[in-house]
């Protein structure tokens, strides 16, 4: 089980979920069971609009998680990460700060989950 924190400036206060180990259900789709107002266009990685920041939370560091191809493109694109996080992802299994709420999957870990509320992360 896993305690996952949203945070955001267009929410009147923080919000904590518990996520069941082993769900594989995306942060977007947990933040939208739970009203969760995380911005999103197409939910499939093809558009970047549901960029998050992920922080560990606990003692536990964050557990690796495949990166798809597509949140690999978004970020680059979106300069969300750099060459050597993405080494450090795919070599290491460190995952990097910046994910797409669709593509990303939490594991048994406590996190913080931050998004601006704009598409995208932009301020």
């Amino acid at each position: 089980m896993s305690n996952i924190t949203f945070t955001s400036p267009i929410m009147k206060k923080d919000k904590t979920i518990y996520a069941v180990a082993g769900n594989t259900a995306t942060i977007l789709s947990l933040a939208k069971e739970h009203e969760i107002p995380i911005p999103f266009e197409c939910g499939d990685g093809d558009c970047g609009s549901c960029l998050i920041e992920v922080t560990a939370l606990g003692d536990k560091p964050l557990m690796g998680m495949s990166l798809t191809e597509k949140e690999k493109a978004r970020l680059k694109e979106l300069q969300m990460i750099s060459a050597e996080e993405l080494e450090q992802a795919e070599v290491n299994d460190i995952p990097p700060r910046f994910r797409l709420a669709c593509q990303f999957i939490p594991r048994d870990e406590d996190v913080l989950v931050s998004f601006t509320g704009t598409p995208g992360g932009s301020a």
